[in-house]
């Protein structure tokens, strides 16, 4: 795996964390009783967008390294994966 691989990798995992992070723990404000007029009351009262970055970033790293691992090891690799080239291009599968 290279460096732009891995890069692309840890933004595609935190951006997946980050709709899950957002979801989690949100107040809304009908909840809170503090609307702001000309918002839905479902909006968040208090998103603490600086928080779930940062929480965002540490699951997603822990994800992201396991993943690495796996990849650079070589436990698993594309031809496990890949079930197009797995028995060659334009063979049939064994019977």
């Amino acid at each position: 795996m290279g460096v732009v691989t891995g890069i692309v990798l840890y933004a595609i995992i935190w951006f997946m964390t980050l709709l899950i992070v957002l979801q989690t723990n949100v107040v809304s404000q009908d909840e809170a009783g503090e609307r702001v007029k000309g918002t839905h009351g479902s909006a968040p009262a208090n998103p603490q967008l600086g928080k779930r970055f940062l929480v965002t970033s540490g699951i997603a790293f822990g994800i992201w390294a396991v993943i690495a691992a796996i990849i650079l090891s070589g436990a698993i690799t594309i031809d496990d994966i890949d079930l197009f080239t797995r028995f060659g291009m334009g063979s049939p599968p064994p019977e």
